[in-house]
């Protein structure tokens, strides 16, 4: 059996921290190794446990996404997911350039917030798609009104220009594979290339980066 994933789960709301902790305990491939209230906790589980993957409030004392800065930046093989009712684009935004790998609505169903932890492990960005799709579409708006052009040094081919498209709807590298019948570890490869082009890093800045491009640059 694989070695299980390492978590950690920081909130100030008990009755809600213990839900995600029950879900968590229950998949066998997951083990969740630490539970704190505020940032504090966040960064001194960080230091003592080195989990793989932490889920932080973002409301919680001291600010999750602060915790999530500090744990990037002095630990950053450790993954970081905001676990939020945040819809806030400026939060979504603050947290993907303060390190954090996931971004996900306290909605979430168990199925998926474990496919989520997943995901983020395996090295992914991810925030949850309803609420991506929204924030793509207002940073595409942005971009149009751009006056500052973006140059891309290196095209990307048709198949990335294809791959990226569908996640800018919100998609996930898996929903993106079976839409175009490709295996996920291909699109992942294709992403990876995409992020690198663009200079980006996560998926968000990606698709904003290349709406500035196909806005401000002129296609040949």
């Amino acid at each position: 059996m694989p070695d299980r994933i390492r978590i950690a789960v920081v909130d100030d709301h008990p009755l809600l921290r213990d839900g995600v902790v029950s879900t968590l305990s229950r998949e066998p491939t997951l083990e969740v190794i630490g539970v704190g209230a505020c940032a504090a906790d966040a960064v001194a589980l960080a230091r003592d446990q080195h989990p793989d993957v932490m889920l932080l409030d973002i409301s919680m004392p001291g600010g999750g996404i602060e915790a999530a800065r500090q744990i990037s930046a002095a630990y950053p093989a450790i993954k970081t997911v905001m676990l939020t009712v945040s819809e806030r684009e400026e939060d979504v935004t603050a947290a993907m350039e303060a390190g954090a790998h996931g971004y996900v609505l306290k909605g979430i169903t168990g199925p998926d917030l474990i496919g989520t932890i997943r995901a983020v492990s395996r090295g992914e960005t991810y925030i949850t798609p309803q609420f991506a799709a929204r924030l793509l579409a207002s940073l595409k708006i942005r971009a149009a009104d751009a006056k500052v052009p973006q140059r891309i040094e290196t095209a990307l081919t048709a198949r990335e220009e294809q791959i990226l498209n569908e996640v800018s709807a919100g998609m996930t590298n898996k929903e993106v594979a079976r839409k175009l019948n490709l295996s996920e570890k291909t699109v992942k490869h294709y992403m990876t290339n995409v992020l690198q082009k663009l200079h980006a890093r996560n998926r968000v800045e990606a698709v904003l980066a290349h709406q500035k491009s196909r806005t401000s640059v002129p296609r040949v």
